[in-house]
């Protein structure tokens, strides 16, 4: 399974794979699984309501589509990931991507994403498609 961070969901689902890295695209390709946590879609919601994105159908349509219709799994925000999204490293003060690096640990599974903080996370290590 992949981890999508909440960019790396919006720009392919809005853009299609000439938004995204090519080791992005490479590794979607090859993974069956595609998932986000469920925490993106309150960013995508929030970023919706402040006027900083901008989609091509109401939320409540796009997140149906961004999510059943293109068969990306809503992976939800369990006891296990909130606690694990406290107890990973101190390095990124944003709650929202605390818990998408949560999500992918507790699932064990990779996490797709260009954040220029995530590559100093150890527990992301291996985890990691997308960033230098």
């Amino acid at each position: 399974m992949i981890v999508l961070d909440t960019h790396i969901w919006v720009n392919w689902i809005v853009g299609g794979n000439g938004a995204l890295p090519q080791s992005v695209v490479n590794a979607m390709s090859a993974e069956s699984h595609l998932a986000i946590s469920a925490i993106s879609c309150f960013e995508v919601a929030l970023l919706v309501k402040r006027g900083r994105l901008t989609l091509p159908l109401p939320l409540a349509e796009w997140l149906i589509e961004a999510t059943v219709n293109s068969g990306v799994e809503s992976l939800p925000i369990t006891c296990e990931i909130a606690s694990q999204s406290v107890a990973i490293t101190d390095i990124h003060r944003d709650p929202a991507d605390r818990i998408i690096i949560a999500t992918a640990i507790v699932h064990d599974a990779k996490l797709a994403s260009i954040d220029s903080v995530f590559p100093d996370y150890a527990e992301l290590q291996t985890r990691l498609i997308g960033s230098k």
